[in-house]
């Protein structure tokens, strides 16, 4: 951008470019869902991933504006949107397409390691950026190495494609295409007008999701362990790093559990134990705390933030199989961009003393993340058994 704009307005045009993503997600999901409800999973999984790998390579080796002008944000505003609409349709898929392949016993665990999978990607994001802290400076990271991550990424993108040539359509949409039994109302249309309660019951435990992991992983480590608290930065990502791999880790055995237990059980559990640990890690943190404790009480704060799992778990039994993907991808992504873009400005109005909590502001993430897990228990107790979108484990 042109040396002659202020910071307020770059700043403005670096969050609209990145809000953008977020705006067309629900769209780029609704209609990736549409198809893959109408021709099969397996087209719009392995097209969502194809639609992310390209424009995060784009990005990568995009011309500066001094090269371009103008269309160098115009083309980053385009790739971003392109991401949205891609990742839009990836997520939901990625979670139907494997829900409608384990076996009913498995269920839990297949749809829990697909997330922990998901959140790897986070866990692999904080490790490229320490590498690139500790091998390049300030200097070669604003003037070229920002570039090294989107390449990376598109380069495993399209390895993704050509991996996903190879998988096979789901049985349930197979029997279903052989019944003609393919909805023939348009998907979305048929999802508002009969499953308006189970649209509810996913966009609550996406709320859950989303601010878990903005808050949680994304918020924490730079703005609050870091900026409020005054720890080194390579400390802070090295805590990250440990809450993503434990977050990880606890998708794989909340949906081993959830085989076992049944779903109502797991997330008293997970999710009432994430309301516990929100409290006690963000009330623990202080500037002269050792890092041996400050990285243990994360790695169980991450752990049971693998509570997100069950959103994934829930919302693909919330809707019937003529509809799954556009149920959950419409619900799932309209809440999640409505939530993500004020879950940022809420937290730090949070953290503010000058707020709404005052001297104890500094509860603020942990308060708001134990608010939304006991929505998420509420959901376990009073919705699900009564709509009978869980597993028959034990029950």
């Amino acid at each position: 951008m042109p040396d002659t704009l202020s910071p307020l307005t770059l700043d403005l045009f670096a969050w609209g470019i990145f809000a953008a993503g977020y705006l067309v997600r629900p769209v780029g999901g609704i209609i990736m869902a549409h198809f893959g409800d109408k021709v099969g999973r397996k087209k719009m999984f392995t097209l969502s991933v194809a639609m992310m790998a390209l424009p995060t390579f784009i990005i990568g080796i995009l011309p500066t504006y001094e090269m371009i002008g103008i269309f160098a944000p115009l083309l980053l505003l385009v790739m971003r949107m392109l991401q949205g609409a891609a990742i839009g349709g990836e997520m939901p898929g990625a979670w139907v397409f494997i829900a409608e392949h384990v076996p009913k016993q498995r269920y839990g665990l297949g749809v829990g390691t697909l997330t922990s999978g998901i959140t790897g990607g986070i866990l692999l994001g904080f490790i490229v950026t320490i590498i690139i802290d500790l091998c390049f400076t300030t200097v070669n990271i604003l003037d070229y190495a920002w570039r090294i991550p989107f390449i990376i990424g598109g380069i495993f993108g399209v390895i993704s494609v050509y991996l996903r040539r190879f998988l096979s359509e789901t049985p349930i949409f197979k029997e279903l295409a052989a019944r003609k039994a393919i909805e023939k109302n348009i998907p979305v249309v048929t999802v508002l007008q009969k499953h308006k309660t189970a649209c509810l019951i996913v966009a609550l435990l996406t709320w859950s999701l989303s601010t878990a992991i903005m808050v949680g992983i994304l918020i924490t480590p730079s703005r609050i362990v870091g900026g409020m608290y005054h720890f080194a930065n390579l400390d802070w990502r090295i805590g990250g790093c440990i809450a993503a791999l434990t977050l990880t880790i606890g998708c794989v055995i909340f949906g081993w559990l959830e085989d076992k237990i049944g779903t109502t059980k797991t997330m008293l559990i997970n999710w009432g134990g994430l309301a516990i640990m929100s409290i006690v890690f963000y009330s623990s943190l202080s500037p002269d705390m050792s890092l041996t404790k400050l990285y243990s009480l994360w790695a169980v704060f991450g752990l049971f933030i693998g509570s997100i799992a069950m959103t994934a778990i829930v919302g693909t039994r919330a809707f019937p199989p003529a509809i799954r993907y556009s149920g959950l991808s419409f619900s799932y992504n309209l809440a999640y961009a409505l939530f993500s873009a004020f879950t940022p400005a809420l937290t730090i109005y949070l953290l503010s003393p000058e707020h709404l909590l005052g001297q104890y502001s500094y509860l603020g993430a942990g308060i708001y993340i134990s608010f939304v897990a006991l929505i998420a228990v509420g959901v376990g107790f009073f919705t699900l058994a009564k709509n009978g979108w869980q597993s028959d484990a034990n029950h």
